[in-house]
């Protein structure tokens, strides 16, 4: 990264590391997106089963990733101060964190997956399914949670092509075994939709295998990471991850935990339903994977300037990665509407499944700039450190307007499911318009610290 003077040179910053970014998260998103599609195809009770599986698993992965995802704001910002070896630091205390993460959430889901599973009173079809997925899944946990640490410190340098080629190189594995575990091809048992568990958990193995070489081999990665401070152990080290990391963990948790429990309740329909929602919301999340990147590079990019004491830097980057995300968002949402039904055939060949999904994808455009907007303005605010705040605003959006106002439209309209789409969004623009009053208020509180400062 480099210092940048003019809105173009910023601009095209942005999406120097933005494309990368997104090639990585579609990259990572294709892994769902093949246990998804081939489930589909394989039956419907596998596709749901890999449904309810996902919907207990995304928010408890991405809400204890979104802890060791702070070790990007911090060592972006050691960078910008110019703090480069306290950077190695902060990498090795992040994986012995996402190291102890991992075996605590094993550890809990021994005991806690069949009760879980047991409370939702699914057929025994979908039961058995979004069981054995998680178990396939589980073998993965380690490698996806230290990556996750690794790709962060990647990505505070800048090289995010890098990991971008390491998912790349990883998809056709991942194609692969999703192929033969589900389907049974080629003398590799017939799993189903518990297949994907076990694909994606080998595909995350090859790819921590990967990173590891490329930093401890290529520059300028291996300058900056210091074996013998994997010797040391500092618990001063985590609770600066902790600090910064937890509030981004349960921001990232309340959201995702929002789509999981509606998931869960749209589980109380049929069959066709879970599988037009699920079908939907896998959709929704592919173009998610567009904002979501704008708010990776934002953040490295905001928490670089703040560490340089580039206030009015760090400022133009926060809006123009948000205008953006709202712009790319309002095009793609537009273009989900328009061909709804093309796009839910490619997931299912049940008619009353495509038809379902379409119904449930007219929302998508309102439901893109809602999220567009919210997570940007939550990456910015995560530039300057400043999760707390953000942390409760996610809370009231998600949990006291979105679940309320998409059970109530759900259960009490004629909307049905439809009501809960209308909820997820009304719960995302309420973020969306919290984060960014907080967003214009700390860059003025910046501003002035810094006017003070070059007074005296």
């Amino acid at each position: 990264m480099k210092q940048t003077f003019t809105i173009n040179e910023k601009v095209k910053q942005i999406f120097i590391l933005l494309v990368p970014i997104l090639i990585t998260q579609l990259g990572m998103f294709s892994m769902v997106f093949f246990n998804t599609i081939m489930s589909g195809k394989y039956n419907p009770s596998d596709l749901a089963g890999v449904a309810i599986g996902s919907s207990i698993w995304n928010p408890i992965f991405t809400g204890l990733s979104g802890i060791l995802l702070a070790v990007s704001p911090i060592a972006a910002q050691r960078f910008g101060e110019k703090k480069n070896r306290e950077v190695s630091s902060v990498v090795t205390h992040g994986i012995y964190l996402a190291l102890i993460i991992a075996l605590l959430v094993i550890f809990l889901g021994f005991f806690l997956l069949s009760p879980i599973l047991n409370g939702m009173n699914l057929p025994t079809a979908v039961h058995e399914t979004a069981f054995d997925y998680l178990v396939g899944l589980s073998f993965g946990i380690i490698p996806l949670f230290m990556f996750n640490v690794l790709r962060s410190f990647i990505y505070a340098l800048g090289k995010t092509r890098i990991v971008m080629f390491i998912l790349l190189m990883a998809l056709p594995i991942n194609f692969f075994f999703n192929y033969v575990l589900i389907f049974g091809k080629w003398g590799f048992p017939e799993l189903g939709g518990a297949g994907g568990g076990y694909a994606s958990s080998i595909t995350y193995w090859v790819i921590l295998g990967m990173s590891i070489y490329i930093i401890k081999t290529k520059e300028p990665f291996s300058a900056h990471i210091v074996l013998s401070d994997f010797k040391e152990f500092s618990f001063e080290k985590c609770k600066e991850i902790l600090k910064i990391g937890v509030p981004m963990g349960f921001s990232i948790f309340f959201e995702t935990s929002m789509f999981a429990v509606v998931t869960i309740l749209i589980s109380k329909f049929n069959i066709t339903t879970i599988a037009a929602y699920q079908t939907a919301l896998n959709v929704v999340a592919f173009l998610y994977m567009i904002p979501i990147s704008i708010s990776m590079a934002l953040t490295v990019l905001v928490g670089y300037e703040v560490g340089a004491k580039r206030y009015q830097d760090a400022k133009t980057y926060s809006w123009l990665g948000i205008s953006i995300s709202i712009l790319i968002a309002t095009i793609t949402g537009l273009l989900v509407v328009f061909f709804r039904y093309d796009v839910a055939g490619f997931y299912s060949n049940e008619a009353a499944v495509i038809s379902l999904t379409g119904t449930f994808l007219i929302y998508a455009l309102f439901f893109q700039v809602s999220d567009a907007i919210q997570v940007t303005a939550l990456a910015a605010l995560r530039g300057y450190k400043d999760v707390n705040i953000a942390f409760i605003m996610t809370l009231i959006a998600y949990w006291l307007v979105c679940l309320p106002v998409g059970y109530l439209l759900a259960n009490y309209t004629s909307f049905g499911a439809t009501g809960y789409w209308i909820g997820l969004t009304s719960g995302l623009l309420a973020a969306g318009i919290g984060l960014s009053i907080r967003l214009i208020y700390i860059q003025r509180k910046r501003f002035v610290v810094s006017q003070v400062k070059e007074v005296v």
